[in-house]
């Protein structure tokens, strides 16, 4: 009986122990994060793209809301520390804009930027049908006046170099922008519409990134790959990146078609771009 009891003891101790250890273990490891676990409502780019893009914010910044066109409020952020900085034209979604798109901005403010992050529709989408109305009701003539008025409130402000950047909707008003006579130095296209006119394209005097997607059934990459050619037979430098095996909207981690390594690099491609071009 006395057997019985100290090995009754042993193994009562030994579960005592593993289970401590298991406690210990649970409270120091957090579980891994699926970074398409995201809420249903759609956004410009999401808090798991931001945390994907942060890591190289240096200085501090400061952040206020503007109306840089008549009756219109955009997002405007910039390096707190006074000094000289190049200007980015930012261009959301067809949801609008919306506070990833803001926190977006931010990330590129720190780097040395002043960022206006435009509005062109005056409210938010968070719904496919909304954002679908949001787009027909869209008037790219008063676009183009609002999207002119961003640089010239960021010159004003002390941009001495402008580029434009956007996202799917906003990627083809970041090209309309360039086609619209403002002089710009650098313009940025996720995924968005293109021109392949060649007299139209022959408005553009500056460099051009693209970023698309090889399974994109609205922008076709034999499509990009005509605005490329275009873009070369004109002397315009660019630099278009066709992504193999990802669908539209690659860089959204609210839709299917997110594909994280791809918009890391993509990312990468960006900055480098803007360093290059407007530095």
């Amino acid at each position: 009986m006395k057997h019985y009891f100290k090995l009754s003891m042993h193994i009562g101790l030994g579960v005592l122990v593993i289970a401590i250890v298991l406690l210990l273990w649970r409270g120091n490891v957090q579980a891994p994060q699926d970074v398409h676990d995201v809420p249903p409502m759609a956004t410009s780019l999401s808090d798991a793209n931001i945390a994907l893009m942060h890591g190289n914010q240096a200085l501090p910044i400061v952040t206020e809301t503007v109306e840089y066109f008549s009756g219109v409020r955009g997002f405007y952020t910039h390096p707190a520390t006074p000094g000289i900085y190049p200007g980015i034209i930012m261009i959301h979604e067809w949801w609008g804009l919306n506070d990833t798109m803001r926190a977006t901005a931010q990330e590129l403010a720190g780097q040395g930027y002043h960022v206006l992050a435009v509005d062109l529709f005056g409210t938010i989408a968070t719904t496919q049908d909304e954002a679908r109305k949001q787009t027909s009701a869209f008037d790219q003539a008063k676009g183009r006046e609002n999207m002119r008025a961003a640089a010239t409130y960021l010159r004003a402000h002390g941009a001495t170099k402008l580029a434009s950047l956007g996202w799917c909707f906003g990627g083809g008003q970041s090209l309309q922008l360039a086609l619209s006579g403002e002089q710009l130095n650098a313009t940025v296209i996720y995924y968005g519409n293109v021109v392949t006119d060649i007299e139209t394209l022959r408005a553009i005097k500056w460099p051009v990134l693209g970023i698309f997607a090889g399974e994109d059934r609205s922008i076709s990459p034999k499509t990009v790959n005509e605005f490329r050619a275009i873009l070369n037979e004109l002397g315009i430098s660019n630099s278009i990146t066709i992504y193999p095996g990802v669908g539209h909207a690659f860089a959204n981690p609210s839709g299917q078609s997110y594909a994280p390594e791809e918009t890391k690099d993509a990312w990468q491609k960006t900055l480098v771009f803007l360093q290059q071009n407007l530095r």
